[in-house]
């Protein structure tokens, strides 16, 4: 199998540990995967175990590009450590992004503006918040999945994040499953099987 690391990047007031079990149910199909889950760099609601990639704190459509932005830095210094402990920062064809919600908002940022040229990017429940850069060297493969009854983020910003990738030339999909709020089941586990192949 060519993708040997997926790194996970989880959701606001999370934190990474809870994106395991997902990490363990693809280990069941593929043994050889490793799997990285970094806490996300800033505290939410000072709590010790709870973590954001940006606050949310009074975020609107208008400024939450510019709070993606600032946290590119310490987002980018976290991939960058986690490449390093696998050896595989020369190697991003092997490594792939699997966010949830917020942390699949910064997986796509940094696929689209260029910084991560990784194989891919797997996103569950979240939405595209970052222009996509022009002329890309290279554009990684995405898979979307978005639970219809999704009431923090709706599922038609995966169903527009799909339409707008596939317009720049991303090799892009999206699922959305019936009935699935804010969360991961088994079944978009299942479908996510057939990204690895």
């Amino acid at each position: 199998m060519k993708i040997k690391l997926v790194i996970f990047l989880h959701g606001v007031g999370s934190q990474g540990a809870d994106l395991l079990p997902v990490g363990k149910f693809w280990q069941h199909y593929y043994p050889e995967l490793k799997i990285a889950a970094p806490n996300a760099p800033y505290r939410f609601m000072n709590s010790p175990e709870a973590f954001q990639w940006f606050s949310i704190d009074g975020v609107t459509v208008e400024n939450r590009l510019q709070r993606i932005e600032q946290a590119r830095p310490a987002f980018d210094q976290a991939i960058q450590q986690i490449l390093e402990q696998h050896q595989l920062q020369d190697h991003l064809d092997q490594v792939v992004f699997c966010g949830f919600s917020q942390g699949t908002i910064m997986a796509l940022d940094a696929v689209v503006s260029g910084r991560w040229a990784v194989a891919g990017v797997i996103g569950f429940s979240g939405r595209l918040s970052s222009p996509i850069q022009a002329d890309l060297a290279y554009k990684p493969k995405i898979l979307l999945l978005h639970g219809q009854s999704d009431t923090v983020i709706s599922a038609t910003e995966s169903v527009q994040a799909e339409q707008y990738l596939t317009q720049a030339g991303f090799n892009a999909t999206v699922h959305l499953f019936d009935g699935l709020g804010h969360s991961i089941n088994r079944t978009e586990l299942e479908q996510s099987l057939s990204f690895f192949k």
